[in-house]
């Protein structure tokens, strides 16, 4: 099965709605980065068929729950959740942020390559980027992480990256009990939700959190 032809059924699987233009953008997405990983070893994923599922649907079916205009993908490695749900959402802005150049590197290429025009690559420690007296209107309406740190270090790490009522959106394998009662004061669970990915036979959960107040 092509790639095209496979993503077009993970899509309807996933109830995901999408434009052919879209879906081009996906494919092409996935070959390059299997063509970057040949030689800088973005992604321990070898098979651009399981990409699909591992890392295009796996991104894409966090996309009904955020909330906003303004995200930050922080930890982003090549991309992910960030460029597939840029790709998702044209009408949204998407900062991209990793400390390693090579990441940044290719997923600038990508942009170019595919006119993904609503995504910033950032090559920066978290805690390096913004402080407390950046204005509000740079902040972010979301700050996502897709297996980045413990929910403890990723809130004491990111405070200072979203708006008033901004919220975190923590992509998690298993339900992260254990963290969630590690949680430091200043922070609630609003909404956790367990995440169904065609392809992928693997716990898959969202977990919702903001500032008390």
């Amino acid at each position: 099965m092509t790639l095209h032809s496979k993503l077009e059924v993970l899509l309807e699987q996933a109830n995901i709605e999408a434009e052919p233009a879209q879906i081009e953008q996906w494919v092409k997405l996935v070959e390059q980065l299997n063509k970057w990983n040949k030689a800088y070893n973005l992604t321990s994923v070898r098979d651009p068929q399981q990409m699909l599922s591992r890392h295009i649907i796996d991104s894409l079916v966090v996309g009904p729950y955020l909330q906003g205009s303004r995200f930050i993908d922080v930890g982003t490695g090549p991309g992910l959740p960030g460029l597939p749900l840029a790709i998702l959402k044209p009408e949204c802005e998407f900062v991209l942020l990793d400390s390693l150049g090579k990441r940044i590197r290719f997923i600038r290429q990508v942009c170019h390559e595919l006119k993904i025009t609503n995504v910033v690559a950032v090559q920066s420690r978290v805690e390096e980027y913004l402080d407390q007296a950046t204005p509000e209107t740079d902040k972010f309406d979301g700050v996502i992480s897709r297996a980045f740190a413990s929910l403890s270090d990723m809130l004491t790490w990111c405070a200072h990256l979203p708006r008033e009522n901004g919220a975190f959106y923590a992509l998690k394998g298993q339900y992260p009990d254990t963290e969630l009662v590690e949680l430091p004061p200043e922070f609630t669970l609003v909404e956790s939700h367990a995440l169904a990915v065609p392809g992928v036979d693997a716990e898959r959960h969202l977990i919702i959190i903001k500032k008390r107040g």
